[in-house]
């Protein structure tokens, strides 16, 4: 079977629409996931949830064709973000799923988030599954497709485990014309806040900033209205709603390690699981916030498929990633979602007579840039990280390979270099407890990434 295996990643697939993925390869896709549950997992149903790009309807027409054509059943849950996906596995005791999404990724993209028998493919799982619709045995059927309405119990399920208090905020939310704005009026309409809405209509154009709140300048008028407003808290949605980010009363942004950083003293206290999670983007702000509460702090791996089952499979209270994934698992069982990350913040903020930029200020201060893409192709970026890891033995610094290369010096600063699994590029970030420190390291790994 011919297609671009390149759109296979690590945590999910990813391409360009109508080039990479178009409908023939969403109907191939089922033949080929739903003969691969019924042979590897014997199971029989999956469900099907999409998210609001342009390509997405007609893309999940022909990938619950090609499922059922497989005797796969198909339970279609309809337009939904993706964390709705992973709570309906749990509802309907339903372990297989397909959601339709290219998450944050540009316009022209779509996409597939997908689990077998428990959370979300990841890595070696993907490429077996890629290899196994390669080879094309298909197995045929008629499966039976219902169309089941799961979203009242998804409100249901975020508000009976958010606690927020007396004091009144107002919160401007931010949903990017992405998929969130067909439910953030709905949800947030039922706590205790006075909220705006900004750019909560749904166009998949996204012609008001890209869907990616991880990405400073793409808040810049979330700021602005917060500041005009004298707004308590801004929040800020991605495509597909399983990420958020937040600003401040000030109308600064507030990184996701520093979000952490705040909410972490809300878990430890009454956490059954003292180890928090966190991926390798991340400050040491939040991991001297961890210690400071007695806290264990565990760097890993980025990646919301590894990070949000690291959480659940080893029982954690709370995670995160830089990148805007949050996992909440102590009141139940994580899903992952934006939305119950921005209901958890306002839960925190009514409940407290600080600010958040009040609390922001108190963490341990150090200087760090963004992420930093460098592009490279697909064949290239992992040459780059192997170079840049043997500059670094010979160098004889002390490196962690758990996910790239993140070199750590004596002085506390430190240097990440990994290839992005979602694009054709390596990231890269640094940190430093000085301006003139952190100057010093990027320079010098600049000068060893721009030599390839």
């Amino acid at each position: 079977m011919e297609f671009n295996e390149n759109i296979f990643r690590e945590y999910d697939i990813r391409g360009v629409y109508p080039i990479d993925i178009n409908e023939s390869f969403a109907y191939l896709f089922g033949q080929g996931f739903g003969s691969y549950i019924q042979e590897k997992f014997h199971l029989n149903t999956c469900i099907v949830g999409y998210d609001n790009r342009y390509s997405s309807v007609s893309l999940t027409d022909q990938l619950i064709k090609g499922l059922l054509s497989t005797g796969v059943n198909v339970v279609h849950i309809g337009l939904v973000t993706t964390p709705m996906v992973y709570y309906a596995r749990d509802l309907l005791s339903i372990p297989s799923s397909i959601m339709v999404t290219a998450s944050h990724n540009p316009k022209d993209e779509n996409g597939f988030k997908f689990s077998f028998d428990k959370e979300n493919a990841a890595g070696e799982e993907i490429y077996d599954l890629r290899d196994f619709i390669k080879e094309g045995n298909f197995k045929s059927g008629n499966g039976k497709l219902e169309e089941k309405e799961i979203i009242p119990d998804f409100y249901q399920l975020l508000l009976k485990n958010t606690f927020v208090g007396t004091k009144r905020l107002k919160v401007v939310i931010d949903c990017g014309n992405g998929t969130t704005s067909f439910f953030v009026r709905d949800l947030f309409s039922k706590i205790n806040i006075d909220p705006i809405y900004l750019y909560a209509k749904s166009d998949p154009s996204f012609p008001n900033h890209h869907p990616d709140p991880a990405v400073e300048e793409n808040l810049e008028a979330l700021k602005k209205v917060v500041v005009q407003e004298h707004a308590d808290l801004g929040v800020a949605f991605d495509g597909d709603g399983d990420r958020c980010c937040c600003i401040d009363n000030l109308g600064r942004y507030v990184k996701s390690d520093q979000y952490m950083a705040v909410l972490v003293q809300d878990i430890l206290p009454h956490a059954k699981n003292k180890t928090i999670v966190y991926d390798v983007k991340c400050s040491n702000t939040l991991k001297d916030r961890i210690l400071e509460l007695r806290g264990i702090p565990e760097m890993y791996r980025t990646g919301a498929s590894y990070a949000m089952r690291k959480v659940i499979e080893d029982n954690l209270d709370f995670g995160g990633e830089y990148s805007g994934h949050i996992y909440f698992n102590d009141r139940m069982k994580t899903i992952g979602c934006g939305m119950y990350a921005a209901l958890r913040m306002i839960e925190h903020l009514s409940n407290t007579n600080k600010t958040l930029a009040f609390e922001v200020d108190q963490l341990t201060k150090y200087y760090s840039t963004p992420e930093i893409k460098y592009e490279f192709s697909d064949d290239k970026k992992e040459e780059v990280v192997e170079n840049i890891k043997q500059y670094c033995i010979r160098k004889n610094y002390t490196i962690d390979t758990i996910d790239g290369v993140k070199v750590s010096f004596e002085d506390g600063s430190w240097a990440l270099i990994r290839k992005s699994n979602t694009g054709p590029h390596i990231t890269v970030r640094y940190e430093a407890s000085t301006e003139e420190r952190l100057e010093e390291i990027k320079n010098e790994f600049t000068k060893e990434i721009i030599k390839n």
